[in-house]
């Protein structure tokens, strides 16, 4: 049994730079056959917490668990694990998730209601319990400073690199991780993402700016359209280093979660290139982001980009499917690559060549207008490639 710690002690520009008062453990548990796959980060002393967890019919035992813990918006922490989802494995899987929160809960010396667990990757398999009670048993309180690097490479699946991010409201410290490059259209937060701060912020307040936040950015994202049975987000704020502004508090979120959002975009299993689609002149947001995802998640646009095509009767097409639209237009509707608009005027050949140049960067911007009044909503996704493909036809193995 490998077993990583984080640092055991951090030195004054780590202590200014990271939010107080949180310890954690990195470990091997057995599920992985390199690296660590189990991560969890506690704080030190009382928390204000808000989550939000996937819809799915298939939500896993974790999840149901932590719903029940997030209601009393008084979490302390998380634990993780990664490489198995531990979704569809009945009672069994159901008391093993229970029993690793228990058994972590007890090593903090805090109750497991105190504790959002969850776990990612393959479905329908059991945990291997021998080898996870085995490193559950050498966890031991006080855990060492929480090491987020750590925690967000000990988190991930099928991801290449691993998502943190870092910032600052007034005195205190916000510190974000994230996995997920497959199996994502979050239909309530995201995939796995876990915010850390010493801001403090009140219950309901803190609840309200979560849920405004993930969806201007988690719930703005696509990789695949497929919705995980384990998508779970959680923010954690013990209040160490006093009261924000709540605008200011927002934003800096904000900030936290667009950064790891565009970060897992351009990551997508396989993929070669971030895609944004910004919508604007919709009726209302509500219009602009069913637009914006239409086309994002069309695989005949996706792949277009990936082959640097500017071929924008693709995005024509991924928008006039939306038959129930109808107040769209498409002599008003405007279409550009980027700078380049392609609709309604018929685009020269030496646009289409210039286009396709642009087309063929890291980044691209797909803008729509739709004419009709000020709504506006932005997406993030990533082109479809053969890669895609490999991975998930070998996922299991």
């Amino acid at each position: 049994m490998r077993v990583s710690l984080a640092h055991q002690e951090e030195d004054s520009i780590v202590r200014r730079s990271t939010p107080q008062g949180f310890r954690g453990v990195t470990m091997n548990m057995g599920i992985k056959d390199v690296g660590d796959d189990f991560a969890v980060i506690v704080s030190e002393t009382p928390t204000r917490s808000a989550a939000m967890f996937t819809q799915s019919l298939f939500a896993g035992p974790s999840v149901v668990l932590s719903r029940d813990a997030a209601s009393l918006q008084s979490s302390r922490g998380m634990v993780v694990l990664s490489r198995n989802a531990n979704v569809a494995t009945g009672h069994t899987g159901a008391g093993n998730a229970a029993e690793i929160r228990q058994k972590v809960a007890s090593a903090a010396g805090i109750i497991p209601e105190e504790l959002v667990i969850a776990s990612t990757g393959v479905i329908g398999q059991p945990y291997p319990m021998e080898s996870i009670r085995a490193g559950l048993s050498a966890l031991d309180w006080p855990f060492p400073k929480a090491d987020y690097t750590a925690a967000a490479k000990a988190i991930m699946t099928t991801d290449t690199r691993h998502k943190c991010y870092t910032t600052s409201c007034g005195d205190s410290m916000l510190t974000g991780i994230a996995k997920g490059v497959g199996m994502i259209e979050p239909n309530m937060a995201t995939l796995l993402t876990f915010f850390f701060t010493d801001a403090e912020i009140p219950a309901d307040e803190l609840d309200a700016i979560f849920r405004r936040v993930m969806n201007k950015t988690f719930n703005a994202l696509s990789i695949d359209t497929d919705t995980s049975t384990s998508d779970t987000a959680a923010i954690f704020t013990n209040g160490l280093a006093g009261s924000v502004n709540p605008d200011s508090f927002e934003q800096a979120l904000y900030e936290c979660a667009i950064h790891l959002v565009r970060d897992i975009a351009s990551d997508g299993e396989g993929a070669t290139k971030l895609i944004q689609v910004k919508v604007t002149g919709a009726r209302d947001e509500t219009q602009a982001k069913r637009v914006g995802k239409s086309v994002v998640n069309s695989p005949l646009v996706k792949t277009a980009v990936h082959g640097a095509d500017p071929n924008w009767g693709r995005v024509a097409m991924a928008v006039g499917k939306l038959h129930n639209e109808t107040s769209i237009d498409p002599r008003r509707v405007h279409i550009q690559f980027g700078d380049f608009l392609m609709h309604p005027e018929e685009p020269s050949d030496a646009l289409l060549e210039a286009a396709s140049q642009y087309l063929a960067s890291n980044e691209v911007t797909i803008r729509i207008d739709l004419g009709i009044a000020n709504g506006t909503f932005t997406v993030f996704g990533c082109d479809l490639t053969e890669g895609y493909v490999k991975i998930n036809a070998d996922y299991t193995t």
